[in-house]
């Protein structure tokens, strides 16, 4: 005589957990990766408003002979700048060079928002372009700038 077992159709607690443990290993791994790889992607935001500043105040300094907070050269009616996306907001420093007024600038530009948390923090560019934190610097989600 023959006893016929009928397969179950669903899966064992075991086999169930197992599949858990693999998606949670895979989100640790996924998520920091996803969000180093969104403030890198952010921080072109801020790269971008930086540029356009530092353009703006070449122009100005081409007519002018000096360079200008941001209300002066169009950008804003305070004395921050949002950038497009919102995730950054700037400011100008006017620099004065051996008593000549405005001779120099500095634009600042600081993350805000879920922007805040980026390991590049602050980023600037002057008037004769050095930007920090410096292009060459490697943080553990690419160079800065």
């Amino acid at each position: 005589m023959r006893i016929h077992t009928k397969a179950s159709g669903g899966f064992t607690l075991i086999e169930l957990m197992v599949a858990v443990a693999i998606l949670a290993i895979l989100a640790a791994i996924a998520i920091p990766q996803y969000n180093r790889y969104a403030f890198r992607a952010r921080r072109a935001d801020g790269q971008k408003l930086l540029m356009a500043i530092a353009n703006a105040e070449e122009r100005y300094y081409a007519q002018q002979n000096k360079y200008a907070d941001l209300k002066t050269i169009g950008f804003a009616s305070t004395a921050t700048a949002t950038s497009d996306s919102g995730y950054y907001t700037a400011s100008v420093t006017a620099t004065t060079v051996n008593t000549f007024a405005a001779q120099g600038f500095l634009a600042t530009a600081t993350p805000i928002g879920a922007q805040a948390k980026d390991v590049c923090t602050t980023l600037t560019i002057t008037d004769t372009g050095v930007k920090n934190p410096s292009p060459t610097t490697q943080t553990s989600n690419g160079a800065c700038w």
